[in-house]
């Protein structure tokens, strides 16, 4: 993709982020469901770890290379005309200006970063080192001159035997994560729980992302309490594969 798409695609993920509140980001994983998503109209899209890792056979939580990452998505971005965005778990122990420099190359206009680095014995960024990775990524795009959209997950309530516990340091290290220059924080683990997620929506400027499952959950309630963006990480996955299995059971020997 040429860089000059590359770049208008990145603009208009950031109007589109303005323009919905919130905006839905289908999690896809392969050409098809892809495809499939931009086909139902969705503006742009999101690449997950799980559903990709699954759909590789691999594993998720880095079980797959930056490289083999990187070979994976670009013909899923090339196959659609929206921007897209790309998991990048905790950054596949890569330097914040060469994973910019890879998502970049392959024509990815948006990516997610989360605090749990699973190449190191699963253990959890402190808030100063998450934000100033999420700094470094900032920079890193503003220097190659792509609006490069940085969405900052935490996974301390999804860590938590009691969500509500950590909810003052959860806040304390989203409102690090804007500051450092992320576009949308992500704190993963509270969608069903209305309190915190209006808690983490008033406390931050910046959209905040829910993940949400395509079934169970509804759309309008995540507007209500504050949401600006919503992924479904592998929960479409998931409700797929239930339909898939619902549907060839009569046919099964």
């Amino acid at each position: 993709m040429d860089s000059r798409t590359t770049v208008e695609r990145a603009q208009r993920l950031k109007q589109l982020h303005a323009e919905h509140r919130p905006l839905v980001l289908p999690t896809v994983w392969d050409v098809w469901s892809a495809r499939t998503a931009a086909a139902a109209g969705f503006p742009a899209l999101t690449i997950g770890s799980h559903p990709l890792a699954d759909s590789r056979g691999a594993h998720d939580h880095e079980g797959q290379t930056f490289e083999e990452v990187l070979a994976a998505v670009r013909p899923i971005i090339a196959a659609v005309d929206v921007p897209v965005s790309v998991d990048l778990e905790s950054g596949y122990g890569q330097k914040p200006a060469d994973l910019v420099a890879g998502l970049i190359e392959v024509g990815g206009v948006g990516l997610n970063v989360e605090d749990t680095v699973h190449s190191d014995g699963g253990r959890v960024r402190s808030t100063q080192e998450h934000a100033s990775y999420v700094a470094g990524l900032r920079a890193a795009a503003d220097d190659a001159g792509v609006p490069v959209w940085v969405n900052g997950r935490t996974d301390l309530f999804l860590h938590a035997k009691d969500a509500s516990g950590v909810l003052d340091q959860a806040i304390e290290r989203l409102r690090a994560l804007e500051q450092a220059g992320a576009d949308s924080v992500y704190p993963v683990g509270i969608q069903d729980d209305d309190e915190l997620l209006a808690a983490v929506t008033g406390a931050v400027a910046i959209p905040v992302n829910s993940t949400a499952h395509p079934l169970r959950h509804d759309l309008e309630r995540f507007r209500r309490l504050g949401v600006g963006r919503i992924t479904y990480g592998p929960l479409l996955q998931f409700a797929m594969a239930d339909t898939m299995k619902d549907m060839l059971g009569p046919w099964a020997p």
